[in-house]
């Protein structure tokens, strides 16, 4: 027999039988509660909580290798005090998250699903010179709330399209400066000046709301919010209303605070485009994240470092 290992069942379809030899796997699927018993090595998705009451049920975990490159539902200090190794999936699906990111800029800047919806209403009547008129984003200010490997992708896809850059990161990014001609700026300018607005950063506790009934005010009325990063780093209620208002050009989302539970307020808003969570959602980054993850598994069975430590 092989290593007791829990991994969510929906990655079943994503691994080969090569990456999971050596391991008596589990498959665990998203509706039923994590198991007790001798298992040495959880791969959970986003949506598993993985806190002290689980860690308690599996007295010989030996990490918890998330399939995300975040890991809000894992508890680290809880699993740093157990000694269990915590890791994720980086790299692999920035540039689809990037993409995405952009599908929904262009999305609400050209008014693509109202046109898409009028189209199929059968009630488009014709051309018409005021209709679903958009922005042109030549010359617009891009703004990146964050500027880590998906921030900087999405600034460089920004550069064909002549936007001006701005970011926001702890430390400067001279290589990204250099590249894309972004300019290092404080969140208030950010707010003040972007035409769009994408964030890009951790939910962490100075980030969570960040985007709120007050921040909103000090966006232009024109402006379009992007996120592809954390649901909870936008108060809901607060978007929907500057949006209702008219306090907003638009909101492309794709992430939510309560997953898969959207706002009804938001779900109502106009100038909206809204997706479910779907940023990595390519074949070739959802393979990689799932043998990233179970690479993790294997290296730490086998007494060696993680490949992607969160910690340890």
């Amino acid at each position: 027999m092989g290593h007791r290992v829990l991994i969510a069942a929906e990655l079943q379809r994503l691994l080969e039988a090569d990456q999971l030899a050596g391991l008596d796997v589990t498959w665990l699927p998203a509706d039923q509660p994590t198991p007790s018993g001798d298992y040495v090595a959880i791969v959970p998705l986003l949506s598993r909580w993985v806190g002290g009451t689980e860690l308690k049920r599996l007295p010989k975990l030996k990490i918890v290798a998330n399939c995300a490159v975040g890991h809000d539902n894992v508890d680290v200090v809880a699993a740093e005090i157990r000694g269990v190794k915590v890791t994720n999936t980086p790299d692999v699906l920035t540039d689809a998250t990037a993409d995405l990111a952009w599908a929904l800029i262009l999305a609400c800047a050209r008014q693509v699903v109202a046109g898409c919806e009028l189209v199929k209403s059968g009630t488009w009547t014709g051309w018409d010179p005021e209709l679903l008129l958009g922005i042109e984003l030549r010359g617009r200010t891009l703004g990146l709330f964050g500027a880590g490997r998906i921030g900087q992708a999405v600034g460089r896809r920004a550069v064909p399209f002549g936007m001006r850059i701005l970011y926001t990161a702890r430390n400067p990014r001279p290589e990204f400066e250099r590249a894309t001609g972004a300019v290092r700026a404080e969140l208030s300018r950010l707010l003040r000046e972007s035409d769009v607005l994408s964030l890009h950063v951790p939910s962490v506790p100075e980030t969570k709301g960040i985007i709120n009934a007050d921040t909103l005010r000090q966006m232009k009325p024109s402006a379009i919010l992007i996120n592809t990063a954390r649901g909870d780093l936008v108060r809901e209620e607060a978007l929907a209303q500057a949006l209702e208002q008219g306090r907003l050009g638009g909101a492309g989302l794709d992430v939510y605070t309560d997953e898969p539970t959207v706002h009804p307020r938001l779900r109502a808003a106009p100038r909206t485009v809204l997706l479910p969570h779907i940023g990595s959602a390519t074949a070739e980054a959802r393979r990689q994240m799932a043998a990233i993850a179970v690479a993790n598994v294997q290296a730490v069975l086998r007494g060696d470092p993680p490949l992607t430590a969160v910690f340890g």
